[in-house]
């Protein structure tokens, strides 16, 4: 028998044999969904305030509203208030300064750590973050002789790109409830103001009017 082919099958042996130890350990998707997904974390900040009779005092109102700028406070984000007492006029000035944020006030606020100072309330900001831990992978050898299965990097780029687009990660997990349909008096405000424009220009191109006079 020559040597040539007993040469050949050799090589092909530890190529394969190599391509099987390049996957070992790694575990094996025989399905066509990827197995790095979106991972939802909460993040809870708090600020203690003290509160008077007529509601937070002007500094206090300060310090909530510089806490909420170096927070950069915005959609997503969910404002509570937590305290053994809050009074009305406390709620009132903390949800007027949240309103400047575009943001309201939420009930059932979360359990924080520490005591919360008598005579205070302290307010909580609950962040959620979106992200998909382990991209990129490419453990997964492409050679031929390596598992037939799906490669861990499958699907990285677009669970990557949805975590960090989705404007509110808790809709990764909880959805959006289904709304009723649009308010067609409303639907139809722009294509009334459409129709009942009064062109003034070529082709309803609008036109400053010039009044002539002399001086």
């Amino acid at each position: 028998m020559s040597r040539t082919p007993l040469i050949a099958a050799a090589s092909l042996a530890a190529l394969l044999t190599g391509c099987a130890a390049d996957n070992a350990g790694l575990p094996t998707n025989r399905t066509p969904y990827s197995v790095h997904q979106p991972v939802v974390q909460r993040n809870d900040y708090i600020l203690d305030l003290a509160q008077t009779g007529t509601g937070l005092a002007p500094s206090e109102q300060g310090r909530l509203a510089g806490w909420f700028d170096s927070l950069k406070l915005g959609y997503g984000d969910v404002v509570h208030i937590d305290g053994d007492y809050v009074g009305d006029a406390a709620i009132a000035d903390i949800a007027q300064v949240t309103g400047a944020y575009g943001l309201l006030l939420s009930p059932d606020a979360p359990a924080t750590a520490g005591a919360i100072p008598s005579g205070s309330v302290r307010v909580i900001v609950s962040r959620t973050t979106a992200s998909v831990p382990g991209c990129p992978d490419f453990r997964f050898s492409s050679a031929p002789g390596g598992q037939i299965s799906t490669p861990p990097n499958f699907g990285c780029a677009m669970n990557s790109n949805l975590a960090a687009m989705v404007a509110d990660p808790n809709d990764l997990v909880l959805g959006q409830k289904a709304r009723p349909g649009g308010d067609a008096a409303n639907a139809n405000k722009a294509v009334r103001v459409y129709r009942d424009r009064i062109p003034t220009g070529v082709d309803g191109e609008v036109k400053e009017e010039s009044t002539g006079g002399t001086n």
